[in-house]
């Protein structure tokens, strides 16, 4: 799954930008700073999925926390490059005091706009905490964090009720980690709970000039910044749904980076675009096909045994990815501790096992459905699977959705949709640390990124096990042991991990990204 998009003309872009009706404007600042600099340097870039939430603890998408790093600060931050690490970004020190406790000295002089002044200790405190209180889908990010004591103005200490070994590889350098404004989420809301796309102040390089949902977002410098100067002066992120109208676009010379899909990269990498650079990237990010085990025609677990290996997954990766993406075993790519060297059911199936099963379960004919991301990639995995399981007398239908309604699918905060969910073509964006790889698996999670509702009390004890061991070869066999629990639940058939590969214009920028490919926009370079 590529998160780079764009299918807008520049000159489209700024006739329709140029008035800024039903856009947000930051607050604290002028009129004047949100207008487009006709003469200053500008990245375009793009973005595959929309953003609905710039708020740090509610996050629903790597796409939104791309956005947010521009925006705000954080303790430590992913290094750029090839291999995986983190640095200081806010904290002028981070020391593990022992399991449970985390002292951080943040520096001095950052500061919040709209004359919120500047970020201290209780900011952290406040920051780190709230996604907690208020029960946000993305909590389990922070573990076991139970609270976070103030030294002083610029000292603190993160308090864990039990070791977290999580916490520097996904909590800290990711979204949860970003550090709000007490005061100004406080005035901006009731009770310091969830604000959406309308950030009250910032104090990261950027600002969020404008946002107009399905179109566009415009980041501009953040005259309060005082840290190194950010290369470029606005930064343009276009949201469309397809990779494929990123590339033409990116050929037409409307955007200067963008991702591209595996099944042209051959083509890009024997005949680029003038003055361009390819790059390939290992994805993190995890595909499979999920099935509700509450829905009634799938409580069986033999129906949902004859599904798994009924598909097959080389036939799937050929027809979506071009042959260009590799089997996954699991939901941890390679490379990763905890990943299988293999799965329970082999990548190509077997249909006279999968008609065994239907026998099992006493099932001749089947009607379902199965809901996807209505972009190409995604609904040819539908459609490949649609075919594949009329093989063994299952009928499927396959409902095509925009990412909005999508993604509220299994969610039972938004109604009863998930109830007649059925089949799913899934991806999940991931971190490096196998916990982000399973946590939204867990019983809690039901309802909330749980789609199969599926449920194992092995399973969360085993998270909760792993979560706090620090022998790297027995926490592996814990995570191994968990992918092997859902796989054999019958809700999952794991597809590949994909990859990110990305191109963008040399003659304008010097894209930095992270070691699986999504963009660093606050150290991209112009030329």
């Amino acid at each position: 799954m590529n998160y780079y998009q764009d299918g807008v003309s520049r000159r489209t872009f700024l006739k329709t930008t140029s008035v800024f009706g039903g856009g947000i404007v930051a607050a604290g600042m002028p009129l004047s700073s949100a207008i487009w600099a006709a003469e200053g340097k500008v990245l375009t870039a793009a973005s595959t999925n929309d953003i609905s939430k710039m708020d740090p603890q509610f996050y629903t998408a790597v796409s939104e926390v791309s956005v947010m790093e521009c925006l705000y600060s954080k303790l430590t931050r992913f290094k750029p490059g090839s291999e995986w690490g983190w640095e200081l970004e806010a904290a002028e020190k981070l020391e593990q005091v022992d399991p449970t406790h985390i002292r951080f000295r943040l520096k001095k002089g950052i500061k919040f706009t709209g004359d919120y002044g500047e970020l201290t200790a209780g900011d952290v405190k406040f920051s780190f905490e709230r996604g907690i209180k208020h029960k946000s889908p993305v909590k389990d990010n922070w573990g076991s964090l139970d609270h976070v004591e103030i030294e002083d103005d610029y000292t603190g200490v993160i308090v864990l009720k039990t070791p977290f070994m999580p916490l520097f590889n996904i909590a800290f350098p990711y979204a949860v980690g970003h550090i709000v404004s007490e005061d100004a989420v406080m005035k901006a809301t009731k009770d310091g709970g969830d604000f959406g796309m309308n950030p009250p102040s910032f104090s990261g390089p950027y600002v969020l000039a404008e946002y107009k949902p399905n179109q566009h977002l415009l980041l501009t410098r953040n005259p309060d910044w005082a840290g190194s100067k950010p290369g470029f002066d606005e930064i343009r992120v276009v949201l469309i749904g397809d990779t494929k109208t990123a590339e033409r676009a990116y050929q037409a010379g409307d955007i200067d980076f963008t991702g591209i899909t595996l099944d042209s990269l051959a083509k890009f990498k024997s005949n680029p675009p003038a003055d361009t650079k390819i790059e390939e990237h290992p994805s993190l990010n995890y595909h499979w096909i999920g099935m509700n085990v509450d829905h009634p025609k799938l409580k069986d677990i033999n129906v949902r045994k004859a599904i798994q290996w009924a598909i097959n997954v080389p036939q799937i990766l050929e027809a979506a990815f071009a042959g260009q993406a590799e089997v996954a075993t699991g939901t941890i790519p390679p490379g990763l501790l905890g990943h299988r060297d293999k799965a329970l059911v082999p990548p190509e199936g077997d249909l006279a096992k999968a008609k065994e099963f239907l026998e099992k379960a006493g099932v001749s004919e089947l009607n379902l459905t199965i809901d996807c991301l209505n972009e190409s990639l995604f609904s040819t995995i539908a459609q490949t699977v649609q075919a594949q399981l009329s093989q063994i007398g299952i009928t499927v239908e396959i409902n095509a959705q925009d990412a909005g309604s999508f993604w509220t699918l299994g969610m039972e905060s938004e109604g009863d949709r998930w109830k007649d969910m059925q089949l799913t073509v899934m991806w999940f964006s991931n971190l490096p640390d196998p916990y982000y790889a399973t946590s939204s698996f867990l019983q809690s999670r039901v309802g909330v990124w749980n789609w199969e509702r599926f449920r194992s009390e092995r399973f969360d004890e085993l998270s909760a096990k792993g979560a706090t061991m620090s022998d790297p070869n027995e926490r592996a066999k814990v995570y191994q042991e968990m992918q092997d629990l859902m796989e054999e639940s019958g809700a999952y058939r794991f597809l590949t991990h994909g990859g990110n590969p990305v191109m963008y214009r040399t003659t304008h920028t010097q894209a930095v990204t992270r070691p699986d490919g999504y963009p660093l926009y606050v150290d991209f370079k112009a030329v």
